[in-house]
C-alpha cells in the first residue's frame, strides 16, 4: 500500500485507499456482518487504515457495526476512524455535543481521528456558524474527542471555496472521477482546497458503481490502451492521480473486490497519468456528456434561486440519471436531500431571476420541472 500525508498533518501516515462503510454487503436488509468482517480483515491486511462511516449511514448501524468490528479484530491501534456529524439534525449548539458524545460511544473508543460535518450546504454552512459550530469543532480538538476536523461536500463550487476560506480546516470530503471532473468542488475546488494546505479526501471515484460496469463504447475505448485493466482500475487511478489528493474512498461489496482496489491503489502514484491515458479518459468523458439532458456547466451563476431551489445540484442530477441508468439510485438522493427540503425542481415559482444570468442560456425554469418529474415521475 502507498501512503499519503494531510499537509497540517505529515506525521500521519494515510492509506492511498480508504474503506467506505456506507454501502456494507447485506443479508435480509440488514449488514452481514461474516461478508463485512471479510472485507475489513482484507483491508487490514493489505494495509488500508483509512475507515469512514457516518452517523446515518445504513439507517445508523454501520457506525456501531465499525466500533464492533474494530474491536473484535483488535486494530484500534492500526485504523484511522473517520465519521460525520448529521448537522441537519441538529437544533440547538448543544446538539454538537450530544452527537458525537454518542458516535464516540458506538464506535467504542475515546477519540475519532476524523470528524466532518456531513454534506455541508448553504443551510447547514450558516447554522454551523451561527450556532457555534466551528466553536465546538476547536472545543472537541482540544479537550482530544477528535484529532482533525473537516467537512464532507455535494454543492456548488462557489460555496465550497467559501466553506474552504472560512475556517482552518484540516480536510475535506468531497465526489470527483473521470466525468465529474467540473461537478460540486470539480478540480477546482480540489485544487484550491490544496492550496489553502486542506488535505483532499475523494468520495464517489467509480460513481456508486457505474464506472465499473462501462458501456460497450466505454470499454472499447480504454481497451485501446497498451495495458489490459479492469474498469475499477481506470477510475481508480484517475481519482488517485492529483497531489491535492489523501485517500480515495471505495464502498466495496466483498472481499475480493477490496483486493483489487488494494492492489490499485498500491501501485498508482501521484501524477503518473500520461498523455495517451488522458486521451483516452477524455473519450470516455464525451460518451457520457453527449447523455446529458441539459447543457449545465454548474457554475452557480443561477444562484442563488430567490425561493430556495438548487438550481445547479437539481440539473447536475438530471443528467447523472441519465449518463449513468441510475435513475431509481438518483431518485432517491434526490428526494431526501433536495425535494424533501424544497430545493427541488418543483419548488420552482418561474420568477425569472436566474434566467439572465445562465451563460448557456438555459430556460431553467422548465427544465427544473422535467427534472424533477424524471427523477420522481
Amino acid at each position: 500500500m502507498l501512503y499519503r500525508t494531510f499537509p497540517r498533518d505529515p506525521d500521519t501516515r494515510i492509506s492511498a485507499l480508504g474503506l467506505g462503510f456506507m454501502r456494507l454487503p447485506l443479508l435480509d436488509g440488514a449488514i452481514d456482518v461474516e461478508a463485512s468482517d471479510d472485507m475489513v480483515r482484507a483491508a487490514v491486511d493489505s494495509g488500508v487504515n483509512y475507515f469512514d462511516t457516518a452517523y446515518v449511514y445504513h439507517d445508523g448501524t454501520s457506525e456501531p457495526y465499525v466500533g464492533s468490528v474494530v474491536e473484535r479484530l483488535g486494530v484500534r491501534d492500526r485504523v484511522l476512524l473517520a465519521t460525520k456529524s448529521p448537522i441537519w439534525l441538529a437544533k440547538t449548539a448543544s446538539d454538537f455535543d450530544r452527537f458525537l458524545d454518542e458516535q464516540l460511544a458506538r464506535l467504542k473508543t475515546d477519540h475519532i481521528d476524523f470528524y466532518l460535518f456531513h454534506a455541508l450546504n448553504a443551510v447547514r454552512w450558516d447554522f454551523a456558524k451561527r450556532e457555534g459550530g466551528l466553536g465546538f469543532l476547536d472545543r472537541a480538538k482540544r479537550d482530544g474527542r477528535i484529532r482533525r476536523a473537516g467537512f464532507s461536500y455535494h454543492w456548488t463550487n462557489a460555496l465550497f471555496k467559501e466553506i474552504i476560506d472560512g475556517y482552518a480546516w484540516d480536510f475535506c470530503q468531497v465526489q470527483y472521477n473521470y466525468v465529474d471532473t467540473d461537478y460540486q468542488a470539480g478540480i477546482d475546488g480540489i485544487r484550491h482546497a490544496g492550496a489553502k494546505g486542506v488535505g483532499v479526501v475523494v468520495m464517489e471515484p467509480l460513481r456508486g458503481g457505474a464506472l465499473a460496469r462501462l458501456p460497450d463504447a466505454v470499454r472499447k475505448t480504454f481497451a485501446e490502451f497498451t495495458t489490459p485493466r479492469m474498469p475499477a482500475e481506470w477510475a481508480l487511478r484517475f481519482a488517485l492521480d492529483p497531489r491535492e489528493v489523501v485517500t480515495v474512498l471505495s464502498g466495496t461489496g466483498s472481499a475480493r473486490e477490496l483486493r483489487e482496489n488494494a492492489a490499485v491503489a498500491a501501485s498508482a502514484r501521484i501524477d503518473s497519468i500520461g498523455a495517451e491515458e488522458t486521451a483516452l479518459y477524455d473519450r470516455a468523458r464525451a460518451f457520457y456528456r453527449e447523455r446529458m439532458k441539459v447543457p449545465c456547466t454548474g457554475c452557480g451563476y443561477c444562484m442563488p434561486c430567490p425561493n430556495g431551489v438548487n438550481i445547479p445540484e437539481t440539473l447536475s442530477l438530471w443528467n447523472a440519471a441519465s449518463m449513468f441508468d441510475t435513475r431509481e439510485g438518483t431518485a432517491r438522493w434526490y428526494k431526501t436531500a433536495f425535494a424533501d427540503e424544497k430545493a427541488g425542481g418543483d419548488s420552482c415559482v418561474s420568477c425569472g431571476a436566474c434566467l439572465p444570468n445562465c451563460p448557456q442560456g438555459i430556460a431553467i425554469d422548465k427544465r427544473l420541472g422535467e427534472a424533477h418529474s424524471f427523477l420522481l415521475g
